[in-house]
Formats: C-alpha cells, sequence, structure tokens
C-alpha cells in the first residue's frame, strides 16, 4: 500500500492518534521559530494541521502535504495565520531553490521512503542561514533495535518507518549543521533537532 493511500485512510484518525501525546513537544519545537517579523516559513508533510495552534502569527507559511485528506483537515485550523496549502511530496518539493527562511520536519522524515531525499530537497529550498526544525523518532548509530527494525518491515509500507538512523540521513546533506539534538520521548527514541543551513542571509 502506497504512503499517499495509507494516510488518506487514516486522516480521520490521525487527532486521535497524535494530538493528546505531541502537543507538547510540538509547542517547544516550534517556540525556536522567530517570535516576531514576517518570514516564509515550510511545514513540511503538514498533516491535519497539530502544528498550527503552535505557530507565532505574523509569518508566511505554506503547508504542504502528500494527501487531500490531510489538508482538507488542516483548513479549520488556520484562522488568522496566513498559510497557503499546497499538495505535494516532501522528496521533491515544488518550490524554487532559497526560498524559504525556515523549515519544520515534524514526524516527516522517518516516514518517508527517502530521508536524505527529503532532507536534501529541504536543504535546497532554505535559504542560507536558514533553520530546520526536527522532531521525530530515530535509532541511534549502531543501535540493535531488533523489535523496530522487524516491525519496521511491515509498519515501512503502512505508515512509518522505525529503522531511520538520523545521523546517516544529515550526513548525506552536509550544507545543513547540527546545532542543538535533544532527546524528548522514549528513552531518546524521540529527538527534537535544530539544523542550520551553512552561509548567511546577509
Amino acid at each position: 500500500m502506497s504512503l499517499r493511500r495509507s494516510y488518506t485512510i487514516i486522516a480521520p484518525l490521525y487527532d486521535a492518534l497524535l494530538a493528546t501525546a505531541g502537543g507538547g513537544l510540538r509547542a517547544a519545537s516550534l517556540a525556536q521559530l522567530p517570535q516576531q517579523g514576517s518570514q516564509d516559513i515550510l511545514i513540511s508533510g503538514i498533516g491535519t494541521g497539530l502544528d498550527l495552534p503552535h505557530l507565532p502569527p505574523g509569518h508566511a507559511y505554506t503547508g504542504l502535504d502528500l494527501t487531500a485528506a490531510m489538508l482538507h483537515r488542516v483548513k479549520p485550523r488556520i484562522r488568522n495565520l496566513h498559510m497557503n496549502l499546497v499538495q505535494g511530496n516532501s522528496m521533491s518539493l515544488p518550490f524554487a531553490d532559497e526560498c524559504f527562511d525556515h523549515v519544520v520536519l515534524h514526524l516527516i522524515l522517518a516516514i518517508v521512503p527517502d530521508g536524505r531525499a527529503c532532507l536534501r530537497e529541504t536543504a535546497r529550498v532554505l535559504k542560507p542561514g536558514g533553520s530546520v526544525l526536527i522532531l521525530d523518532k530515530f535509532l541511534k548509530p549502531s543501535e540493535t533495535a531488533w523489535f523496530r527494525r522487524t516491525l519496521n518491515l511491515l509498519s515501512q509500507h503502512l505508515v512509518t518507518r522505525l529503522d531511520v538512523v538520523f545521523e546517516e540521513v544529515l550526513a548525506a546533506v552536509p550544507e545543513l549543521k547540527s546545532v542543538s539534538d535533544t532527546p524528548v520521548l522514549g528513552r531518546g527514541w524521540f529527538r527534537s533537532i535544530l539544523l542550520i543551513k551553512a552561509g548567511s542571509t546577509g
């Protein structure tokens, strides 16, 4: 089953599964965005819009998701935010180079089939000096995690991957540098990570 089909099916259940558990983690991650000013920010893999209540107003947001079913559920949450919704693929973004000041990747790098492609595309559309906010589940380098790796044989085709090692993904995108990497849940399985793209917006 493709991710587009599986996430279309689970869209009505998505909030019930994730809204309560992840609210505080999302808020803490998004608090790293500028609280004032007007910048261009991409929410890649916006899902049903669970990040929206925690976004600072005033910025120009673009929310991208693979499925129309997810984007349909975002709309009631937009309220006073300046939000443009786009259906598209996080591994092949339909945007020009260096057009965003910040990119949010919450629960997307470990969902897409190719995390390296997703992060490379993120770096491509990010302005030099811009930041990437990541919240997701990752294995540690050399971690055995046999149960998660075995379960991944099924889960990767339905909802998410359980075998992603973030350090391996980041190594493929040298222009992005890790500024902070904080364990937040599940004994370090879930991590909040801040990356910066090399260079300066001048």
